[in-house]
């Protein structure tokens, strides 16, 4: 089992031995590649979002009216006119 020669290839090198399973000169094997074991690499990221927030803001605003009261006399006068008759008798008495 461990002295399999690939494709009845029977050459040897120059110090007497078989090259190597899977490694002899002219390539006539066709072995299938080993699967090795899967690398798992992980790699981190970091994707920024921008969320846009409304934010209402109400104004409301009350009007006060003050108002002062004061007070200013206001003068006003009047006036009236008598009248006085004197009669000293009777016209027909002169």
């Amino acid at each position: 089992m461990f002295n399999r020669r690939c494709c009845n290839d029977n050459r040897q090198n120059g110090m007497g031995f078989g090259m190597p399973f899977g490694m002899q000169q002219g390539g006539c094997c066709n072995e299938q590649p080993v699967i090795e074991p899967t690398i798992t690499k992980c790699v981190e990221q970091e994707f920024y979002h921008e969320v846009p927030h409304v934010c209402p803001i109400h104004t409301h605003t009350i009007n006060k009216h003050i108002y002062k009261h004061t007070y200013t006399p206001q003068y006003t006068c009047s006036e009236e006119d008598q009248v006085c008759n004197i009669d000293c008798g009777k016209c027909s008495g002169f």
